[in-house]
C-alpha cells in the first residue's frame, strides 16, 4: 500500500493528503525542512576496520526538474532522461569510468552477468506496477556501472536516477566520497 506523486506540483496541490503520510512515515513534524548535506569533510571517524562488516552501500534517488516523476513520466520523457544520462555518464573518469547498459535490446550474456552481480533491477514489483511505473517496460531504462563495480546508476527504475556507491568492508567515508564525486561530476 502506498502513494506516489506524478510530479513535483503534486506535493503542493495535494499537500493535505501527502503531508500527513510523509510526516508519519518519517516521524517528522509538520514544520520540518528537508536538508541535504553532501559535505564529506563533516564525516568524522569511520567503522572500526576490525568490525565484521561485509559491505557498505549508500544510495540516493534523484529526479530532474521539469520531467514527470515515475508515476507521471511520459514515455518520451523517460527516453529523454535516458539520453541525458548517457551523455552525462561520458563525464565519468578514473574510478567512476564504466559503461551504460540499456535494458532495451540488452545482450543475454550482459543481462545474466548483471543478474549474477545482483545489479539488475527487474520488472514485476507489484507496487511499481500499480503505481504505473512499469509502463513501456523496458524502454528508456538501463544501468551504468563503473569498471570496479563499486558505483552504479539505475536509470528510470523508480526514481529517474538511483545512484549507488558501494564496496566491501566498512569504509563509509570512502563510499560516501565516491557518491558525492559522482553527483558533482554530472551536476
Amino acid at each position: 500500500c502506498g502513494i506516489y506523486a506524478g510530479d513535483w506540483d503534486s506535493y503542493k496541490d495535494f499537500a493535505a493528503v501527502f503531508d500527513p503520510i510523509i510526516q508519519e512515515y518519517h516521524g517528522i513534524s509538520a514544520d520540518a525542512k528537508h536538508t541535504s548535506d553532501m559535505d564529506v569533510s563533516k564525516l568524522k571517524g569511520n567503522v572500526n576496520p576490525k568490525a565484521p562488516v561485509h559491505s557498505t552501500r549508500i544510495r540516493v534517488g534523484r529526479n530532474i526538474d521539469g520531467f514527470g516523476l515515475s508515476a507521471g513520466i511520459t514515455q518520451q520523457q523517460r527516453v529523454d532522461v535516458e539520453k541525458l544520462f548517457k551523455s552525462a555518464s561520458k563525464k565519468f573518469s578514473g574510478d567512476l569510468a564504466g559503461d551504460y547498459y540499456p535494458l532495451t535490446g540488452m545482450d543475454e550474456k550482459v543481462r545474466q552477468q548483471l543478474v549474477d552481480d545482483h545489479f539488475l533491477f527487474m520488472s514485476g514489483d507489484p507496487n511499481l506496477k500499480v503505481g504505473g511505473m512499469e509502463r513501456d517496460w523496458p524502454e528508456g531504462r538501463g544501468i551504468f556501472h563503473n569498471n570496479e563495480k563499486t558505483f552504479l546508476v539505475w536509470v528510470n527504475e523508480e526514481d529517474q536516477f538511483r545512484i549507488i556507491s558501494m564496496q566491501k568492508g566498512g569504509d563509509v567515508k570512502g563510499v560516501f566520497e565516491r557518491l558525492v564525486k559522482a553527483i558533482d561530476t554530472v551536476g
